[in-house]
């Protein structure tokens, strides 16, 4: 197949079709985006095992965590077992804007990196928190449950970097020392809300208009929408910034008495909580399709 045009040694095809139903964006604008940005997403995705959803033309969107057989060899990737489906996973690692750009062109709008870096797997980066309204045109909720976190935060001696999540709600950051173990860090997330897996800062996500998710000021909170931030505004807005960088706090000391607290309340309650968000989520669908 002949490329439109090659960057970084990446042949580039088909850059003038539509991204996906709805996108109001073509790969093009895909590319031209994720370049833009690469020296900002790739500090987000290095040495990180790299979960992509893809959207190939005529199908539904899909996650891809194993690296199909047609990856270049250049591309870093590192074989791990994953729990969920019982076997080796091999992973890719997006080190470099050349592996960028050939995910790109395989049509991958979103990014989800683990919260380790290789080597360092059972010690994350940060405690994450994923704040997601029960609708999403009730963006505001959540912009209240993230000032209240800000404050729960504060009160345990932390603080944390807010961005849109892409889609609906929120995502906070508290990056943590490098020696807090995965248990104590879950722990400690568990005694502030309940820690779920979430798109890298400035990854596209597959939604109407292509939105993307963004750094937000805390200050600034109230006044933006997740909306306001597509792979079209986005560019403009960063600029020559790095507005996570600079936004993001330094790493930080996880109290023993916030770890111990989280200890103490057991996962399967925390799992209890989800399935109710999951059945209520359900039920107000059924009421709406009647």
């Amino acid at each position: 197949m002949s490329s439109d045009e090659v960057r970084d040694e990446v042949p580039l095809t088909n850059l003038g079709q539509p991204l996906f139903d709805g996108a109001d964006a073509t790969k093009r604008d895909l590319v031209d985006y994720l370049d833009t940005i690469s020296d900002r997403i790739i500090p987000e995705l290095a040495e990180r095992p790299l979960s992509v959803i893809r959207v190939l033309r005529g199908q539904d969107p899909f996650m891809q965590k194993n690296v199909p057989k047609y990856t270049p060899p250049w591309v870093r990737t590192v074989r791990m077992w994953a729990e969920a489906s019982h076997r080796e996973v091999s992973y890719a690692l997006c080190n470099d804007r050349r592996t960028l750009l050939w995910f790109a062109n395989q049509r991958a709008v979103e990014y989800h990196p683990a919260l380790f870096r290789i080597g360092h797997e059972n010690h994350p980066t940060h405690l994450v928190l994923d704040i997601d309204p029960p609708a999403a045109d009730e963006f505001r909720l959540a912009v209240r449950a993230a000032h209240l976190i800000q404050q729960a935060l504060a009160d345990a001696g932390l603080a944390g970097a807010v961005k849109t999540s892409g889609a609906k709600g929120l995502h906070v950051f508290v990056p943590i020392e490098a020696h807090t173990g995965t248990e104590d860090v879950a722990a400690a997330t568990r005694a502030l809300a309940a820690r779920a897996t979430v798109a890298a800062v400035f990854s596209p996500r597959i939604r109407p208009g292509v939105p993307v998710s963004f750094p937000v000021a805390w200050d600034d909170l109230d006044r933006i929408a997740p909306a306001d931030f597509t792979i079209r505004t986005a560019r403009q807005l960063i600029g020559g910034a790095n507005p996570w960088a600079d936004q993001m706090p330094a790493p930080q000391r996880l109290s023993p008495d916030l770890i111990a607290e989280g200890h103490t309340i057991p996962v399967a309650g925390v799992q209890a909580m989800h399935e109710g968000k999951r059945r209520a989520r359900a039920r107000r669908g059924s009421e709406d399709e009647g």
